[in-house]
């Protein structure tokens, strides 16, 4: 190459534009997740999620928590996520928890933001259920949001949390969960139920069942389709890395332990034995798999991800 050629071509080269490393974007994309069950659509509505002492949480050694946690390179705090759901049942629309709004800080909050990103408006909703009624599961419960859903609640979960002396020890989270509730029953809107052994029905294909022990009213609730069905959990469990290996692992929210303990261990059994899908507040999103046992304690499944729903 020419002396004059090779300058030329160094010229061009220093001529060119240097561009910068391009910014960070941050964020994640709009958090929901749908699958078919049967007849009905599952939607799942991430909540966004909270940070969790769980090594000081869960009630064994914190060496045994940090021991699990790092088999499934996990630390502490966990960022744990916070679940709901959305079942349609193709004539009504029923909301499973809804979520912390605004009582657990900025990187949660964001079921009703996530429910309008799925597709659905917040007037189209029929019922709420409530697993229970701690906060991250009942905050985002508001009527004027939710203008023609009705609450439901295990009564004995009602009756406990809004008696005087839980309002008195609750603080201000306890009176703005009862200022919710309030909102509902002052609209006509709140319908406590008595849970049975024998399931509660709050829509067609979907129904209430006793698993008390977290809370004294704790429920989980079911839907079933031709044949599919899928239970939602709550806050059965916590911490998946731990108490899937290990069921009779206890956590301090419990209200009593040795309630919730052997109702955790049955809803593990029956849905190992019997293979359908389980929905799970506090399991990384969406939340929704299968077990299968494995010793004395069970493997998680997450459901297999598909674009054709």
């Amino acid at each position: 190459m020419r002396p004059s050629l090779i300058a030329l071509t160094l010229a061009a080269a220093c001529a060119a534009p240097a561009w910068a490393a391009g910014p960070q974007l941050k964020g994640q994309a709009p958090g929901w997740y749908r699958l078919q069950l049967g007849g009905f659509e599952i939607t799942a509505l991430s909540d966004g999620t909270i940070n969790l002492p769980v090594d000081k949480l869960l009630q064994q050694p914190a060496a045994n928590t940090l021991r699990a946690l790092q088999h499934a390179y996990l630390g502490v705090p966990l960022e744990t996520s916070v679940n709901a759901y959305l079942v349609n049942t193709g004539s009504k629309v029923v909301l499973v928890d809804t979520g912390t709004a605004g009582l657990f800080g900025p990187t949660a909050g964001r079921v009703l933001a996530n429910l309008q990103a799925s597709g659905y408006k917040p007037e189209q909703v029929d019922e709420i259920v409530i697993t229970h009624m701690h906060g991250d599961h009942i905050g985002g419960a508001s009527s004027a949001a939710f203008p023609n859903a009705t609450l439901r609640i295990d009564q004995r979960d009602s009756d406990f949390w809004l008696s005087a002396e839980q309002l008195a020890k609750g603080g201000d989270n306890a009176k703005a969960i009862a200022a919710l509730v309030k909102g509902f029953a002052d609209a006509g809107r709140f319908k406590p139920f008595e849970g049975r052994k024998d399931g509660v029905e709050i829509v067609p294909g979907v129904k209430a069942f006793p698993a008390y022990g977290h809370t004294p009213g704790h429920s989980n609730f079911v839907a079933e389709s031709q044949g599919q069905k899928m239970m939602f959990w709550g806050d059965l469990m916590h911490v998946a890395a731990v108490q899937f290996p290990d069921p009779a692992v206890t956590v301090q929210f419990d209200s009593d332990p040795n309630v919730a303990r052997p109702a955790r261990e049955a809803a593990y059994a029956a849905a190992a034995k019997d293979g359908y899908y389980v929905a799970v507040t506090h399991v990384s999103f969406p939340g929704i798999g299968r077990l299968r046992v494995d010793g004395k304690g069970y493997d998680w499944l997450p459901v297999n991800y598909s674009t054709n729903r």
